[in-house]
């Protein structure tokens, strides 16, 4: 079992706190609360609050993110992490180019249906209901290997 997860996408406000909250509620349901969830972001909007359009998508899920604030990725996080999610195939490379150790630890969130997670920044609702869909489907599938 993992005890230590980690999501990662760019900006750390848009996909990785919505996987992040998702994937910790999803453990909690099926009782693997001693799995510590986190997120973090490649390219951080460091101290940024969640984009609106996630904080309004996972506040109609009962999950509220408001409270998050990006951080930005570095190499202790990934020597931590047993696993780390990432969004798109370009985020692995980027990991495992900065921290070699990351290697064999790092899958995309859509890593079982073989799909990346486009990031909804500055798009309309319509997008990031699309994607919260994907992060969905990612986390489902993550929680019934896990």
């Amino acid at each position: 079992m993992f005890s230590n997860i980690l999501v990662v996408c760019v900006g750390n406000i848009c996909r990785s706190p919505m996987a992040e909250s998702l994937l910790r509620k999803a453990l909690n349901d099926i009782d693997k609360k001693n799995c510590i969830v986190s997120s973090a972001g490649l390219n951080a909007l460091v101290g940024k609050k969640p984009d609106s359009a996630a904080c309004q998508l996972m506040q109609s899920k009962g999950i509220d993110i408001s409270l998050h604030r990006a951080c930005q990725l570095n190499k202790e996080m990934i020597r931590k992490s047993d696993l780390i999610l990432v969004m798109e195939s370009s985020h692995k490379t980027s990991i495992e180019a900065e921290e070699p150790t990351a290697k064999g630890k790092v899958f995309r969130l859509g890593e079982w249906g073989k799909f990346d997670i486009p990031d909804p920044y500055k798009q309309d609702l319509k997008v990031f209901e699309s994607t919260l869909k994907l992060i969905e489907l990612g986390v489902a599938q993550w929680i019934e290997k896990l």
